[in-house]
């Protein structure tokens, strides 16, 4: 069953909602952690519910968006399990699942548009992890080096 979970910021609210249509009449079951409109909030409390949803396995991969991508990047990049990755195009969304195992993709909403973000999921949901070599790399992402 294909399971996601899907967050915003109220710049993202837009491009999220229009994603979760897209994604629904694909087959998918969306798990909304917010927002729910496009009063101003802080992205963190939407990309640590979803992160979290990661982190947990409640889902394996998830969507999180905001206007650059960079704040609910780096916040869902604290959690161990998470490998997230900010893509505005479907190559770097491709790398990112092959090279990198990434589980959950931070769209730019402010620099996108729908269309394109939903081609960018696409791609992302749509490619393997190519294993090999990248399995060792991938390993190391949580290794602490002082």
């Amino acid at each position: 069953m294909n399971v996601l979970a899907i967050g915003s910021d109220h710049a993202g609210f837009i491009l999220k909602e229009f994603l979760i249509e897209k994604l629904k009449n694909k087959g998918f079951i969306v798990i909304d952690k917010g927002t729910f409109s496009m009063e101003s909030v802080d992205y963190p409390d939407f990309a640590h519910k979803v992160a979290f949803a990661v982190d947990n396995g409640e889902v394996n991969k998830a969507i999180l968006i905001c206007g650059s991508g960079n704040g609910v990047n780096i916040t869902a990049n604290k959690y161990k399990n998470v490998r997230s990755a900010l893509c505005w195009n479907e190559k770097i969304a491709e790398l990112a699942r092959l090279h990198n195992d990434a589980n959950i993709i931070a769209l730019p909403a402010r620099f996108i548009s729908n269309l394109s973000g939903w081609n960018i999921v696409e791609k992302f949901l749509n490619t393997a992890f190519e294993g090999g070599r990248h399995t060792r790399r991938v390993e190391k992402i949580n290794q602490i080096l002082r």
